[in-house]
């Protein structure tokens, strides 16, 4: 089985598991930070769905209507989850301001909500380096995105955590959504970070500076001499665009041979990668 959908089976799997436990406990708490923590992770159930199926879909070969591969699917899939963590967020604010406003706030059972985050903070921490893992192995924005939503999930789980201890030591009920607060606005920041990774691949951008210097020092090595080289990212596949020149005087077919050459060893040095050579005279 592919290892990235693979990998997005378990976090699918995970998340399942934590919304159930959230819920229940949330309910029987009555505090609203719990229920925050299983919007969050519902975001993420979500999440964990798209990223699955963009997987299977981004490594399908290039088809007539899509000659260039189906990478950017992942980008999509990113910017989606992003707009989705927007809105958990939003919903987050409005439910806890709804609480700091309205009648008074009763809590129970604040250990067990506290226990339920903890262990959310745990599983989680486990699979979001898997996803992380399997993300940098297959350059993989989908699963690096879901990985993210996860490791935003643990610093969030362990802030409930904390904001129900205190409430249990201090007995200051007001202090629950408030949390939910800010556990809103952490997932804010860490969405806007998504979004900003995944909408602009969607534009064609390039790959990174230190990235165009590696293969700009890998094109030297080489001693190919080349102009106009441009770079672009789409989901897990790289393209190169390069102008190579070459002696005047050459045949056509050593020029395609020397091309060749070319092609292979960037291929070797760089996965999923599509280069276009130009030859021009020296």
């Amino acid at each position: 089985m592919n290892p990235k959908v693979k990998t997005a089976r378990l976090s699918i799997l995970s998340n399942t598991l934590l919304i159930i436990m959230k819920v229940v406990v949330g309910i029987l708490s009555g505090s609203v930070s719990i229920i925050s923590e299983a919007i969050h992770s519902s975001m993420d159930l979500v999440a964990a769905l798209i990223a699955f199926f963009s997987v299977r879909v981004s490594d399908t070969p290039p088809d007539s209507k899509h000659p260039y591969g189906h990478g950017k699917i992942e980008n999509i899939s990113g910017v989606i989850e992003a707009i989705l963590i927007f809105a958990a967020a939003a919903l987050i604010i409005t439910e806890a301001i709804k609480k700091l406003l309205g009648a008074e706030i009763e809590l129970e059972n604040l250990w067990a909500g506290s226990l339920v985050m903890v262990i959310s903070a745990v599983v989680n921490i486990l699979v979001s380096r898997r996803l992380y893992k399997v993300a940098r192995e297959t350059k993989s924005v989908a699963l690096e995105a879901d990985a993210l939503h996860l490791k935003t999930d643990v610093y969030t789980s362990i802030g409930v955590a904390v904001g129900l201890v205190l409430i249990l030591i201090t007995g200051i009920k007001w202090l629950d959504p408030v949390v939910a607060i800010l556990v809103a606005l952490f997932i804010i920041k860490e969405s806007y970070e998504l979004l900003r990774r995944a909408f602009w691949p969607l534009l064609d951008s390039a790959w990174t500076e230190d990235e165009k210097n590696s293969l700009e020092e890998k094109l030297n090595e080489m001693g190919v001499n080349y102009h106009d080289l441009r770079t672009r990212v789409a989901g897990n596949y790289r393209f190169i665009d390069i102008h190579v020149e070459v002696p005047q005087n050459e045949s056509v077919g050593d020029a395609h041979k020397y091309c060749d050459m070319i092609e292979d060893e960037l291929m070797a040095t760089y996965e999923n990668l599509s280069v276009t050579i130009h030859i021009e005279p020296r």
